[in-house]
């Protein structure tokens, strides 16, 4: 339930603090007091839109918090922790709201910053907030069908119908994209097939690109390089003043000296050691020289190998290992098409599988909304009655496609709340024949048989009561009050036969403070209460015969058992 209210710089109200309990709560004043200002400042806290011309003139913000108590256990409470709002121990949410001139909005969540869009996904559980709009939706035929889904307690076969549902439109989407598929099958499998062979003739192998590179580069120089080596080779081994021949007179001198200074061992078997490295250098110069020769021939297959390497990685990639990697998918992708029909195959068969648990879940939910559909309309009876509509007629219109394409996000069924106001006259939509007071009348009665049902624990009523007044207003102010045995109710009303029935009342005021308009909100008890109602019921003057009257009225409220 909603404990706490704090409304600060929100259009007519500079301060406003309420301590709230359970029950039934009214909120009355004159026209044009603020009422409904109380009842936007709550819907901005559920996540409504915010505009700069709510906060009060020359206040840069406007604060806005609420504190809600839940049930240790329930499906609000548990979606709450799963979200991370609340602690696993923790039965209580903090709601503020910042808006301020510059745009920079803020919500608070337990004093953690939060997204509005989770706010506005978390609203619709904690307080459902009912007003003209709202008895407007329930003319829609969702909202109809909705309503009578959750009198049916038929949610959760719904959700199940709902996902078996998205299975199998998903299969039949993917069956589609595998027909068109194979519509084009031939035609793609030929082009996939002439380039994967146009890759494996190629017979690409890892490095082979950087091999062939060097490989050009040595025949296309193999002149220039066997000069190189010659001349290397003659320095080192060839003619009369050799590198060889010249550290072999060094190596020679070095021995010598060792003989007569043996600390000179070191550099003679350096010197031997350098003398072999050397003769292996000449030796490879040798080789490398003998194995030189020019050839155009194999320069030739070289630079065409390179000219296809080029063309190909144009063609598939960009590199060596795109064009691998590109030969191993196609290899797949001929292997997919080649196994296409037994993959449309089976695809049939599970579109099959799937729509007909589709359909079973549909006849189930079907079957549960026809049983659902004649209980409502007995119970709404009931309910009307008690409202003194007890000559209207109600009834909830089931009809039924009961064929494959048919079937829809919430199943084949298409449901309308018919109703007759008037004797003799048919029933025909609620949409096309139901007054204000009467849709005021059907809210309450909807919201009052689906009392036991509909977990949201803060219902508010924002003048739901137009159109109605002397003794309906009397029922429906009790009908209201029974409702908050299984919400916290709370109503902005005009007329004193509700007020007279609420367990809390608070009146909205307007004054002026400091040359500035602001609305007030106060706590009524006993007289002041008593002086209210007696307001309400009329006149400039409030006479003996209006306060006995209202006095009258709360008395018997106060008997009632609750």
């Amino acid at each position: 339930m909603l404990t706490a209210l704090r409304i600060s710089n929100f259009a007519l109200i500079d301060e406003l603090s309420l301590e709230l309990s359970q029950g039934f709560h009214v909120l009355t004043g004159e026209t044009g007091a603020g009422k409904s200002i109380i009842v936007d400042a709550i819907a901005l806290l559920m996540g409504g839109r915010a505009s700069t011309e709510h906060i009060r003139a020359e206040a840069d913000e406007a604060v806005l918090e609420a504190a809600l108590t839940l049930p240790a256990s329930g499906p609000i409470i548990d979606r709450l922790r799963a979200n991370d709002v609340v602690g696993p121990h923790d039965t209580e949410i903090i709601v503020r709201r910042v808006l301020s001139r510059s745009g920079r909005n803020r919500i608070y969540l337990n004093g953690n910053l939060a997204p509005l869009h989770l706010l506005q996904s978390l609203a619709g559980t904690l307080i459902d907030i009912h007003g003209q709009h709202e008895q407007q939706s329930l003319l829609a035929p969702q909202a109809q069908l909705d309503v009578l889904d959750a009198f049916g307690h038929l949610k959760d076969l719904r959700a199940e119908y709902v996902t078996a549902y998205e299975v199998w439109k998903g299969c039949q989407r993917d069956l589609e994209v595998a027909t068109r598929a194979a519509d084009s099958r031939s035609e793609r499998e030929d082009l996939l097939r002439f380039q994967s062979r146009e890759l494996e003739e190629a017979d690409f192998q890892p490095g082979e690109e950087e091999t062939l590179t060097i490989e050009r580069s040595r025949l296309s120089h193999s002149r220039r390089l066997a000069e190189l080596a010659e001349m290397a080779y003659a320095v080192l081994y060839e003619g009369d003043s050799t590198v060889l021949g010249g550290l072999g007179s060094v190596g020679q001198h070095l021995r010598e000296l060792r003989q007569i200074d043996p600390r000179m061992k070191e550099l003679g078997d350096l010197s031997d050691t350098a003398m072999v490295q050397l003769r292996e250098v000449a030796a490879r110069i040798r080789d490398y020289r003998q194995e030189l020769q020019e050839d155009p021939e194999r320069l030739g297959r070289v630079e065409d190998r390179l000219a296809l390497i080029q063309r190909l990685k144009k063609k598939y990639g960009g590199s060596m290992d795109a064009l691998l990697a590109r030969a191993q998918e196609l290899k797949q992708e001929i292997e997919a098409l080649t196994n296409a029909d037994t993959h449309l195959a089976e695809l049939k068969n599970r579109v099959s599988r799937e729509g007909g648990r589709v359909q079973q879940l549909a006849q189930r939910l079907s079957e549960g909304r026809k049983g659902a559909a004649a209980k409502l309309d007995h119970r709404v009876k009931q309910e009307l009655g008690a409202l003194r509509m007890d000559r209207t007629r109600f009834q909830t219109e089931l009809a039924s496609d009961r064929d494959m394409t048919a079937l829809g996000p919430v199943g084949w069924d298409r449901v309308e709340f018919l109703f007759s106001a008037n004797q003799g006259e048919p029933l025909l939509p609620l949409a096309r024949v139901a007054s204000g007071g009467e849709l005021s009348r059907m809210m309450l009665a909807m919201k009052t048989v689906l009392a036991e049902t509909d977990h949201v624990p803060v219902l508010i009523f924002d003048e739901v009561d137009a159109g109605v007044g002397g003794a309906v207003a009397a029922v429906m102010g009790k009908r209201l009050r029974a409702l908050a045995r299984y919400h916290q109710v709370f109503c902005i009303t005009h007329l004193p036969q509700i007020a007279a029935q609420a367990e809390s009342h608070f009146v909205v005021e307007k004054e002026v403070a400091k040359k500035r308009t602001v609305t007030r909100v106060r706590r009524l008890e006993a007289k002041a209460r008593q002086e209210e109602v007696a307001r309400m019921l009329g006149g400039l003057a409030i006479t003996k015969a209006m306060r006995d009257t209202a006095a009258d009225m709360l008395g018997e409220a106060e008997r009632q058992p609750s």
